[in-house]
């Protein structure tokens, strides 16, 4: 399972000769995904720019065997 969560809190301060006002907010995000069994959990690489949360989810490499040689006689 990969969860994927952000908290966030932000103060805006304004001060006058009277009066200081100060606001605070806090937002938070939470979101699971359930992971399918070809993802590589070990490679998993996020990354976040301009705004933009990408992640990255690899694929296990699938190792074939060799294929085998029948001789019909």
């Amino acid at each position: 399972m990969l969860t994927i969560s952000v908290d966030k809190k932000t103060e805006q301060k304004e001060e006058t000769e009277k009066q200081i006002r100060r606001e605070f907010s806090t937002r938070s995000f939470k979101r699971s995904f359930t992971l399918d069994e070809n993802v590589d959990a070990e490679k998993i690489n996020a990354k976040y720019e301009n705004g933009v949360l990408k992640v990255t989810l690899p694929k296990k490499e699938v190792k074939q065997e060799p294929a085998k040689e029948i001789v019909v006689a």
